[in-house]
């Protein structure tokens, strides 16, 4: 389940994206040793929500074009 608070992630890059999920990472690590766990449910919601979109930008660089190099008749 995704965060309904966060909001617009499409102009944020890979790399941002990518540090913001370990920045997230570290953050529900410190609210784990706590003991709280709404924090916790927080943020892995925050966490699926940004790990979401960087998976999506990444499918969104592989995909190439090949049609130039393979030549099949």
């Amino acid at each position: 389940m995704e965060h309904p608070l966060i909001g617009d992630l499409e102009n944020l890059t890979a790399e941002e994206l990518g540090s913001k999920v370990t920045e997230l990472h570290k953050k529900l690590g410190i609210a784990v040793r706590s003991g709280n766990a709404h924090l916790c449910n927080q943020l892995r919601m925050a966490i699926e929500s940004y790990n979401n979109k960087y998976q999506e930008k990444l499918r969104a660089g592989q995909t190439k074009d090949f049609n130039d190099k393979i030549n099949i008749q």
